[in-house]
């Protein structure tokens, strides 16, 4: 039996340790740790709610105004504030960026890899690799030439041995599948991924003065003032630019990224029977429009989904979701059970190995993660969870999409519980949220049209009328997943703060009764080729999207080693 150990876990936001046993060929045991901690809710307490937004961007580099928006609506719902509707579509406006531009980064930058090997583009033939790309897209750049230029760009990296971004990869694994072709024409988007994600992007800038860690989050609505004659604010001519950057959106999802998506999975189909985990699943619903009640007013739709049974989504009740410590960096006092997380602690108490590679002691306590429990039950959150809830739910537009994809890929709907399943479901969501991009965009220009600027409400800004005590709930879907803010305010301070956030969800370790992860349960099962390269373990655990923290470097200044995979 061998043992692999992954760590740090690269090509993800924060610090994730990855350990497997694998017996015949496949993982029959693996564990998730998250190996930092940084205590964001113990430097909220005391502090003032309407401040909380600056501080749980924080949380993230990567996602940050999901954070700030999750914590205006937990204050929000703690003093009774409904917000303006142009507040309400401008925070969407602002979610739907982010999504769609998380999405593109993650499948180019963060996980193609997986599934391209790189050095096979200078393999490639690139009159074949034009044929190939304008076989599946109308997308202009596609002549020979361009791919040749491409493979030239490559070749003179790999020449000058210095592969950057492209290093320490396991180019030549027996389980890379794409012919050379198919690697140059994803090596070509991954490099024009990068210089649209920069265009795109700018939509934060406009909505919210500078990305990451936007600016104009308010509690009560957002400091975006609106009016169509003044020059300084959002006007016509930001209205207008954010419709051409929704465009250049649109064009390249849909002539890029989900071409190749497809076409990256064709060569895989043993990877839609791999990586399915507990078949659990969980969304808060988002994009509600500033509604907080009425469900049909929702984006995404909420529910919950057990044993992969689409035939039943469950109502969700936020009271039954709790965090375990059993096997966390954790302790609680006076409480020796799960805990709600407006009843939530943090208290670290580290008792694992000396970092960097010493075993976990995987009886005991071996993450800073908590572990996350509907119901007692492990949940996977993230566009898997909502594109199933959605289509089990009967959301029209999420089944024509699906089905569509389902039907020109001869897959059936279980299909989609598996690795390539999350794949497939971030890039069908990337669709439906550009729909969606539109809708709100319109909405806004008709209010701003029908001479309704409105953008906070202020009535309740003032802390003397507020109550003694109060509490609140704030959801989102995050990119990656639900995300809850659970806030307990008390003579007008924050008293507890807790944010369960969907790595959270997903990369928790075991609970009290030994109950695995998503990520610890979804590896089960998985084949490994080569143990000193386990590439199919980070197949499974990236098409999740980890973000276990913000910024965090890998290698240090003098090149000291930071990574290793050891088989034992």
């Amino acid at each position: 039996m061998a043992e692999i150990v992954i760590d740090p876990v690269t090509r993800i936001e924060g610090h994730l340790r990855i350990e497997a046993k694998v017996d015949g060929g496949k993982v029959t045991k693996a564990y998730s740790s998250g190996t930092m901690f940084r205590g964001i809710e113990l430097i909220l307490k005391g502090k003032d709610p309407r401040e909380a937004w600056i501080w749980t961007q924080r949380i993230c580099g990567v996602c940050t105004s999901v954070h700030a928006h999750t914590s205006v609506y937990a204050v929000e719902d703690a003093l009774g504030i409904e917000i303006p509707p142009n507040a309400a579509l401008i925070r969407d406006l602002i979610a739907g960026a982010q999504y769609i531009q998380d999405h593109v980064i993650h499948f180019y930058h963060l996980h193609a890899l997986d599934w391209v090997d790189v050095t096979g583009a200078l393999k490639a033939d690139p009159e074949a690799t034009s044929k190939l790309a304008q076989s599946i897209s109308p997308w202009p750049k596609s002549s020979t030439e361009y791919f040749k230029g491409v493979q030239a760009r490559v070749k003179k990296l790999v020449d000058s041995g210095q592969l950057s971004l492209m290093a320490s990869g396991y180019w030549g694994h027996p389980a890379y599948a794409l012919p050379p072709e198919a690697d140059l024409m994803a090596v070509a988007h991954y490099l024009e991924a990068l210089e649209w994600q920069r265009e795109v992007i700018k939509i934060h800038a406009v909505l919210g003065g500078k990305n990451p860690h936007l600016q104009t989050y308010l509690v009560g609505g957002m400091a975006s003032a609106v009016d169509p004659n003044s020059p300084n604010v959002i006007n016509w001519e930001r209205i207008g630019f954010i419709a051409e950057r929704i465009k250049q959106m649109r064009d390249f999802v849909e002539q890029v990224y989900v071409p190749d998506v497809k076409a990256v999975a064709s060569f895989y189909p043993e990877w839609w029977k791999i990586g399915a985990g507990h078949k659990n699943y969980l969304t808060y619903g988002a994009m509600q429009s500033g509604n907080r009640t009425d469900e049909s007013k929702f984006a995404f739709n909420r529910g919950i989904i057990v044993g992969g049974d689409l035939s039943n989504v469950v109502k969700l009740d936020q009271k039954k979701i709790t965090e375990a410590i059993a096997h966390s960096y954790y302790t609680y006092e006076g409480a020796n059970q799960a805990l709600h997380p407006w009843d939530g602690q943090t208290n670290p108490k580290y008792t694992g190995p000396t970092p960097p590679y010493d075993a976990l002691n995987t009886d005991s306590q071996y993450s800073w993660l908590k572990s996350p429990r509907y119901d007692g039950k492990p949940m996977e959150v993230g566009p898997l969870a909502r594109m199933l809830v959605a289509y089990a739910s009967g959301n029209a537009r999420v089944q024509e999409i699906v089905n569509g994809a389902l039907t020109e890929l001869k897959l059936d709907a279980g299909a989609l519980f598996s690795t390539l399943g999350r794949v497939a479901a971030r890039a069908l969501e990337t669709v439906y949220m550009l729909d969606k991009m539109d809708e709100w965009l319109k909405a806004l220009s008709t209010n701003i049209e029908s001479g309704d600027l409105r953008i906070h409400d202020g009535s309740k800004w003032d802390p003397s009328t507020w109550p003694d005590e109060a509490e609140g709930w704030g959801f989102h879907e995050a990119p990656r997943g639900a995300l809850g803010h659970w806030i307990k305010i008390k003579n007008k301070k924050i008293e507890n703060y807790q944010a369960v956030v969907p790595s959270t969800w997903n990369a928790g370790p075991r609970d009290a009764d030994g109950v695995p992860g998503p990520y610890e349960a979804s590896l089960e099962g998985t084949p490994v080729a080569d143990p000193d390269r386990p590439l199919e373990l980070l197949r499974t655990i990236h098409s999740f999207d980890p973000c276990l923290a913000c910024a965090v470097h890998v290698v240090d200044a003098t090149g000291k080693e930071r990574v290793r995979v050891e088989v034992r």
